[in-house]
């Protein structure tokens, strides 16, 4: 089955801009998180596409080597590299093997080796994004065999070394050329470059010396993380090959929309009702703010659309200790309910208003204009 093209996975365009691909990452995260989905299984899947179409438009170099060669430019079968293309195409790193002792890129696929850096997401509530917060996450990695401690082998019997290699993971051959004889380098085909044989498999692993297991893992979430935010937990990622260091886990954050207030950077806004009366005579009102209490006074003749700034009560830096603000925007509501004495009361103040207002017609002001 071919795999979805990631600019259709994440709806945008092959033109889209940086911003354009992370704000359209971020609303499908909120809309296919397990946690928030209804069918926890087809999300689970959809969210893998989506973090697998993030991960390579994001980057920039990614994202070149997939306009130009699609999902091949990362499948190992079609012979492209991490990198782009791998010198083993069309005999060229057989050349590069006589030349230069066997390709630096061989070599090291036969040694120690980086375990793959791992990538979950999760979704945190809008106030824990702005204090802090630990969170508990869980995930699947591979780890050694408790069985065969990570040897491979069944208990009681231990790996060999490698005949053909003599435990080294490679062996070297001499080639003739028109130029003269060049030394290669190769990994060993019989022990597959580990230069250990197991000729008797742990049933548990299957001679693999790793089992998958879930990852509990409690993590520190600083005050002010945004949505888009990642943390980089250090060699919590797959195990290294051959004696190589571990990955690292990368946590991608998404915060939940909060149902009263918006987040624009550090600063937080809302949006609170007040009366005619008090938006007509003043007053001082209570506001919700994200801890402790706050307030805002109304000046007399507030008009809707009027905004007040609370110092200081925004979401804290990431880096520093100052804090942003939070800014109120006031919203005059009208009774849509009124007694027979409130009508009344408002006739008369409606006369009142009257009687200021210039009751000159408009023959009459035409009349004054030439009259001069």
């Amino acid at each position: 089955m071919a795999k979805p093209d990631y600019y259709e996975t994440l709806g945008v365009s092959n033109s889209a801009s940086e911003d354009e691909i992370k704000k359209a990452y971020r609303s499908l995260a909120l809309k296919y998180h397990p946690d928030v989905a209804e069918d926890k299984e087809a999300a689970a899947i959809k969210m893998k596409e989506i973090n697998e179409a993030y991960a390579v438009l994001s980057d920039a170099q990614k994202r070149q080597q997939y306009d130009q060669f699609g999902h091949a430019a990362f499948d190992p079968s079609q012979g492209m590299g991490a990198n782009g293309f791998d010198f083993d195409i069309g005999g060229v790193g057989d050349i590069f093997d006589m030349f230069f002792g066997g390709g630096g890129g061989r070599r090291r696929r036969t040694g120690p080796q980086r375990g793959s850096d791992r990538e979950i997401q999760i979704l945190i509530d809008f106030e824990d994004a702005a204090f802090g917060t630990q969170k508990e996450v869980q995930y699947p990695r591979m780890e050694d065999c408790d069985v065969c401690e990570g040897s491979g082998a069944e208990p009681g019997t231990s790996p060999k070394t490698c005949p053909a290699c003599d435990g080294k993971g490679q062996v070297r051959s001499v080639q003739s050329t028109p130029l003269g004889r060049f030394e290669t380098v190769r990994p060993c085909t019989r022990c597959a470059g580990k230069g250990k044989i197991v000729e008797k498999p742990c049933k548990t692993c299957n001679g693999q010396g790793k089992v998958r297991r879930s990852r509990h893992l409690k993590l520190r979430i600083p005050a002010g993380v945004d949505s888009g935010a990642k943390l980089r937990m250090q060699s919590e990622g797959e195990p290294g090959i051959n004696g190589g260091p571990p990955g690292d886990l990368y946590v991608y954050i998404e915060v939940k929309p909060h149902k009263i207030f918006e987040r624009r950077g550090s600063d937080i806004y809302c949006e609170v009702p007040i009366s005619f009366v008090q938006a007509a005579l003043g007053d001082e009102i209570d506001v919700p703010v994200l801890d402790g209490s706050g307030s805002i006074k109304v000046p007399e003749g507030t008009q809707t659309g009027s905004s007040f700034t609370l110092k200081g009560k925004g979401i804290p830096h990431v880096r520093g200790h100052r804090r942003g603000d939070q800014i109120v925007f006031v919203k005059v509501t009208v009774p849509n309910k009124l007694s027979e004495k409130q009508k009344d009361l408002l006739k008369k103040f409606n006369e009142e208003e009257e009687k200021k207002k210039d009751r000159k017609g408009i023959f009459d002001k035409v009349k004054d204009a030439f009259s001069g």
